[in-house]
């Protein structure tokens, strides 16, 4: 008999009853029922309920077990009786009665409970991380994860990719992010970096004369963690291919993206690749908010400055003499009441703007006909009655109110509401209010039950601006990617910076980023062009990219390709809110592990052979 388990906690049914048998694993919980002890014994697999009795000969070695603790049973399997037969598991028709038993691990008092669904401090879960990862979901999670890898890994293969690993240690390179710094011990002064992206090192293999490169690659970066995003490091289905086009991209990644959630997502529709839509950035923002719309919400914002201009609501009209404001409305079907508007109205304000204004339709009252003919009620109801007034819908709010029945019933019919619907409307410049707006979309979704929660929805954001303006000093940087090929090549960068679009795109799903990529920029005279617009000269070019700009001038053909989060992927799969719930060992929200104690103090010794003071930064 194997040291330690002849089957798993999975494995045992009515066929094994009469069977003697080894299992190891863990005590999930102990239950004494009149001197008859029952222990659900669990593993990586499952879970089996063992007992044992005064006629064992281990009883009293039984009674002293607690849970979690790791024990290994000898024991004989028993048909339950028919009463007893436990549906909700595999092995629910048998169970083990102890006939010997050896302690491998005893457990001390748990500061988290493994057994149940107790909900505990984050920071508590992620200190003792190895019990939290013990419990079912938890296991479900990082199984998920690592089934959702090899499918990802299979599907690149069938597609004729070759996987390649790029360097961990490197130079650093911009990406939108901080890096991660590593001293040189034989370099005194100089640092290496974590890659942020192996984006060079991928590029350059094509450089190199292979066709379609990927890797399932490590990437880090010091950010500012976030629900959706892992503050130290994450990992990315990362690729690349050689003579393609941007549409050559989309039809090679979105199969193998819409393939693992078809096969992953509990039975959810998956919207079909050729159905993915394609919505350029300023589209994006104007509609939705964000270049990352959740697409199951069926809402789409409109531009109504002209219904406002030299309207009677004069802080609207006044907002609108300025040059780059605009009024956008926000419908709401289903939201025509008072009560719901005023609460949206409140929901702006603790988002930080001064409120939302709002119109509602509803069913026309006799009272505000009688107000609009100048008759009495009786009269109008009398009207009602023999049919010579019909009742219609009547705008109502502070808005209707200020700017009148024309432009109201302009903007109902622009966006095509009616009795019981309602509209939200912000201004200003979009900047000052995009964000919120967009937020208010969501809310709206969910309130209005407008959000399809059984879909995933997939859309890809194209036409991204390379620069964007610093609205103080109105300095050019690059706004995205600085390695994409503008659209029109070195032409585009002769005009006006700010109206320059990349070949770069992004795929949302269910109002996340999963992917972005770009067909890049492989010709050095286009990308010195595009730097210096940025302020970088062609000898920090070099410098800093110096690696790739050379290999360049070597005859470098088109190429292009993206990355997709697989943290965000596994999240959304997991139906989890929370990226730390499907990584195995997270840092918390202040980018420290708690389990290992990091960030931790070097030593001395290791300063000193680095070269390297730390300086109190208060001094």
């Amino acid at each position: 008999m194997h040291a330690y388990r002849t089957h798993s906690c999975a494995d045992l049914r009515s066929e094994h009853v009469g069977d003697t048998i080894r299992l190891s694993g863990w005590v999930h919980r102990v239950r004494d029922h009149g001197g008859v002890l029952f222990i659900d014994l669990r593993d990586h697999y499952g879970v089996t309920q063992v007992l044992c009795d005064p006629d064992s000969p281990v009883f009293h070695e039984v009674e002293k077990v607690r849970s979690e603790w790791c024990i290994r049973i000898d024991g004989n399997v028993k048909a339950r009786d028919a009463s007893l037969v436990n549906d909700k598991i595999p092995t629910g028709e048998v169970e083990v009665f102890i006939r010997d038993m050896e302690v491998l691990g005893e457990s001390e008092e748990l500061p988290l409970m493994v057994f149940g669904d107790q909900e505990y401090p984050e920071e508590t879960r992620l200190k003792y991380r190895y019990l939290d990862l013990r419990r079912e979901k938890m296991q479900n999670n990082m199984v998920l994860r690592s089934d959702v890898v090899s499918s990802i890994r299979k599907r690149m293969w069938d597609k004729g990719f070759k996987e390649f690993q790029t360097p961990i240690i490197t130079a650093s390179s911009p990406e939108g992010a901080r890096d991660f710094l590593v001293p040189s011990r034989l370099h005194p002064g100089k640092f290496y970096a974590l890659p942020q992206a192996p984006q060079q090192f991928k590029q350059l293999i094509m450089v190199s004369g292979f066709d379609k490169y990927f890797q399932i690659a490590p990437c880090f970066r010091d950010e500012d963690p976030r629900a959706d995003r892992s503050p130290t490091d994450f990992y990315q289905l990362d690729m690349e291919m050689s003579f393609v086009t941007q549409q050559d991209v989309f039809d090679t990644i979105s199969p193998v993206i819409a393939g693992v959630f078809e096969e992953f997502g509990g039975g959810r529709k998956v919207d079909a690749p050729a159905d993915w839509a394609q919505i350029s950035y300023r589209d994006a923002a104007l509609w939705y908010g964000t270049d990352k719309p959740d697409l199951r919400n069926p809402i789409k914002m409109q531009v109504v400055s002209d219904h406002f201009a030299g309207s009677g609501f004069a802080i609207f009209a006044k907002l609108l003499e300025n040059e780059g404001t605009e009024i956008r409305a926000i419908p709401a079907p289903g939201g025509g009441s008072r009560k719901f508007c005023d609460r949206m109205n409140v929901f702006a304000q603790k988002e930080g703007l001064p409120g939302m204004g709002y119109i509602f339709w509803r069913k026309q009252s006799a009272d505000s006909i009688a107000q609009e003919r100048g008759i009495t009620v009786k009269e109008v109801n009398a009207l009602i009655k023999s049919g010579e007034i019909t009742l219609g819908e009547e705008a109502a709010g502070p808005l209707a109110k200020n700017i009148g029945p024309e432009r109201t019933e302009a903007i109902r019919q622009q966006l095509g509401l009616g009795v019981g619907d309602a509209a939200f409307f912000l201004g200003g410049k979009p900047s000052s209010f995009e964000r919120v707006a967009g937020k208010a979309r969501d809310v709206l979704g969910e309130e209005l039950n407008l959000t399809d929660k059984n879909r995933f929805a997939f859309a890809w954001i194209v036409d991204f601006p390379i620069y964007e303006a610093d609205e103080e000093t109105g300095k050019i940087d690059f706004e995205h990617n600085p390695f994409s090929m503008p659209q029109g090549g070195m032409e585009a960068l002769q005009g006006d910076p700010l109206k320059v679009l990349g070949n770069q795109y992004d795929l949302a799903c269910n109002g996340y980023e999963l992917v972005s990529g770009a067909i890049r920029n492989h010709r050095p005279e286009i990308m010195f062009k595009a730097f210096e617009i940025a302020g970088y000269g062609k000898d920090e070019v070099e410098k800093r990219f110096g690696g790739m700009v050379n290999a360049f001038q070597y005859g470098a053909p088109p190429h292009g390709g993206c990355a997709a989060g697989i943290d965000r992927i596994v999240m959304l799969l997991a139906d989890q809110d929370n990226i730390r719930e499907v990584i195995m060992f997270p840092m918390n929200q202040r980018a420290e592990d708690l389990m290992m104690a990091a960030p931790s103090e070097p030593l001395n010794e290791q300063l000193r052979e680095l070269s390297l003071r730390v300086i109190d930064p208060e001094t």
